[in-house]
């Protein structure tokens, strides 16, 4: 069974704002994500949980260079597979 990916409203806004090649590779990441869940099939560069958080929060950069675009997300219920993407953006925006 595939994993639900939910994208908020917020994030959803700032995804119309990124450039061609980095919703491009946003897109590669969600479908990764909803095939093998929140640990991705581990191909990502800078792919890591964010420790000192409250709740099962993960990161991955897809874009290098300046800016750095990277795309947060949260394991909301492992049981019913519900990821819910809250930040794509900008590396220093980033709220972690």
């Amino acid at each position: 069974m595939n994993w639900t990916i939910k994208i908020t409203n917020k994030a959803a806004k700032q995804v119309d704002k990124l450039p061609k090649s980095a919703k491009a590779t946003l897109l590669l990441l969600l479908r990764d994500i909803e095939r093998n869940g929140p640990s991705t099939s581990g191909s990502w560069k800078n792919y890591g949980k964010l420790k000192g958080m409250i709740g099962d929060k993960r990161h991955c950069h897809l874009m290098k260079g300046k800016p750095t675009y990277v795309c947060c997300w949260e394991v909301i219920d492992k049981q019913v597979k519900i990821i819910e993407v809250y930040y794509v953006g900008t590396h220093e925006k980033a709220p972690y």
